[in-house]
């Protein structure tokens, strides 16, 4: 059984680096884009909201495609879509590019539904929330390798190689993949009907008070995450007087401070056996770390700079293991997938007016440090909403 659950934590956590990768090359080489497109590199904003626009058309039908055809056949989907998307921006073309996101979306909205369920299977409620939080450490390590490999493919090779060369990698992957297929897509239904009402996952979210509060606070926090992974470097690069490359260094030091604190937040969850806590707790640190940004200058220290970053990495990239664990331990028993895809509506619907709602403000304020301190204010109604879901919850002991 151990050997299962390392398969199994190791491919849902693969798939979701993959995924996240594609999403976040773009933001990671902005400035490069800018001058190759011709607009300001706040732009990039826009574009990882169009990225999400397409996660939440797939995670819709995510429960519905995970009954019919498997959540691993699904998973290999999820690739095939990111791959393709990212080879598609690498065409010189505006169109293209936003046809290339929607694509990258559709992989991305499929990611969590398929791997709560796989997960849910080899979790007990001792370790939930470590399991979960374990997988949604590729979130940060996709974003890691993002920072790291993005700006040195790019200088090196030109912006559309790297898009070429990272494509080709994640949709490889769904290969190596296959052979676990058969022995883990056992429970497919190729009966069940893709026109199966959706809306039933909106509205089992919705009935059940405690989901339903604990989404909207999901809307908020995946709204500063993406914005953080989005403008980090372009706050490094325009506001901080960073090279490129150092400034992907830097977001891939952040990100693995989100590594850090998802298999902490998860860890403490599962010793306290209180995840609407520690959601709490991680809402707070996320709101100061937002003000903080506000005191950064050009020439504030690199140590200050990073470490301020960090202790953001650690919050607002941090809490989504904790949070897919917490709505699987609401959900009605076998909806767990159902349950996940009705909460991830809110929570993709928070990453794509995030980033806009960014860049537009940004427009106004002309820092992204000052940007950052407003947003800091997203985090806290995150809370808020956090604390009315932990008042109309069934105690997080009971389980």
């Amino acid at each position: 059984m151990r050997n299962e659950t390392t398969k199994v934590v190791s491919v849902t956590t693969l798939v979701q680096v993959l995924a996240t990768l594609c999403t976040l090359v773009p933001a990671a080489i902005a400035p490069e884009l800018s001058i190759a497109f011709g607009v300001p590199a706040s732009m990039i904003g826009y574009q990882v909201s169009l990225i999400y626009v397409g996660a939440i058309v797939t995670t819709l039908f995510g429960g519905i495609l995970i009954r019919r055809i498997g959540a691993l056949r699904t998973s290999q989907f999820a690739l095939f879509f990111s791959g393709s998307g990212l080879i598609m921006l690498a065409i010189p073309s505006i169109i293209t590019f936003i046809f290339g996101s929607i694509l990258i979306g559709f992989g991305y909205g499929l990611t969590n539904p398929a791997a709560s369920h796989l997960l849910m299977r080899i979790s007990r409620p001792q370790n939930r929330n470590f399991i979960f939080s374990l997988k949604q450490t590729g979130v940060p390590l996709g974003a890691v390798f993002a920072g790291f490999i993005s700006p040195t493919l790019a200088l090196e090779y030109g912006w559309q190689w790297t898009f070429l060369i990272l494509g080709s990698v994640t949709i490889g992957t769904l290969i190596i993949i296959q052979p676990f297929q058969s022995k883990w897509d056992w429970d497919r239904d190729p009966t069940v009907s893709i026109k199966n009402n959706f809306l039933k996952d909106l509205g089992m979210v919705w009935k059940n008070s405690a989901l339903r509060l604990l989404s909207f606070s999901a809307f908020c926090f995946s709204a500063v995450q993406i914005s953080l992974s989005a403008f980090a470097v372009i706050m490094l690069v325009e506001d901080l007087s960073f090279g490129l490359v150092q400034a992907g260094i830097l977001l891939s030091v952040l990100q693995a401070a989100g590594i850090v604190g998802r298999v902490s937040w998860g860890c403490l969850a599962d010793f306290l056996r209180d995840a609407n806590c520690v959601l709490l707790l991680v809402a707070l640190i996320a709101a100061s770390a937002g003000f903080m940004t506000n005191y950064l200058e050009s020439d504030s220290s690199k140590i200050v700079v990073c470490l301020t970053l960090c202790i953001f990495g650690i919050s607002a990239i941090g809490w989504n293991g904790v949070f897919l664990a917490e709505v699987a331990r609401l959900a009605p028993d076998g909806r767990v997938s159902n349950a996940t895809v009705g909460a991830m509506v809110p929570t993709y619907a928070g990453v794509v007016v995030g980033p806009a709602t960014f860049a537009t403000l940004h427009g106004v304020t002309g820092m992204h440090t000052s940007t950052f301190c407003i947003f800091s204010i997203i985090s806290l109604i995150g809370f808020f909403l956090v604390l009315l879901a932990r008042q109309s919850s069934i105690p997080p002991s009971v389980d």
